[in-house]
């Protein structure tokens, strides 16, 4: 009797044992694919060649806001970015902001931002900036170019000039002339 007791006892704890060492290896594996899911999703910026081209890391940059407000575009890592080369005399422009500003107001919660970069030297009127936003409800981030550096960088020839960059800070797509609202909303939910 004791005997059989002895073995039922070993044979209860190899079966706990087993089941332990089960949930023990799942739940390392669950780990260990948490982990190379974040290391897919996350770049090794070293690796990658800044630029202005497809699958290039974006040149970063720091303008100010029309509030004096410093503003890098590597702020915006985690985000996916609509950055917009524009200016208040440039009719097309003028056409996009609207739904640029309904992108930004839909998705914004969504790690979506528009980054509106003002072509301040091209400007008659630099204190027209911000009559021009408040007449078009804009809300999103704008940073003045005043020295066209920027423009230069992204190769802002002509206007509006957008690119769309990725949460990882990856170009994916160049845009000149007006992006209308659709298109933006297909691009921005087509990346990372």
């Amino acid at each position: 009797m004791k005997k059989n007791i002895f073995i039922i006892a070993i044979l209860f704890g190899l079966v706990s044992w087993g089941i332990y060492d089960t949930i023990k290896k799942n739940n390392m594996k669950q780990e260990s694919l948490a982990n190379t899911e974040q290391a897919k999703n996350k770049v090794d910026e070293s690796s990658l060649e800044v630029g202005i081209n497809q699958g290039n890391l974006a040149p970063d940059f720091e303008l100010k806001t029309l509030e004096g407000e410093s503003i890098k575009l590597s702020d915006y890592r985690g985000k996916k970015v609509i950055l917009n080369m524009w200016a208040t005399w440039c009719p097309p422009c003028k056409v996009e902001m609207p739904d640029m500003q309904k992108i930004y107001e839909k998705y914004k919660d969504e790690n979506v931002t528009i980054l509106a970069v003002n072509m301040t030297q091209t400007e008659k009127n630099v204190d027209s900036i911000p009559t021009f936003l408040d007449e078009m409800g804009i809300t999103f981030p704008v940073v003045l170019d005043p020295k066209s550096e920027i423009a230069f960088i992204y190769q802002s020839y002509m206007l509006p000039t957008s690119y769309v960059i990725d949460s990882n800070g990856i170009v994916q797509q160049k845009i000149t002339g007006p992006m209308h609202y659709e298109m933006m909303e297909k691009m921005i939910t087509e990346i990372n």
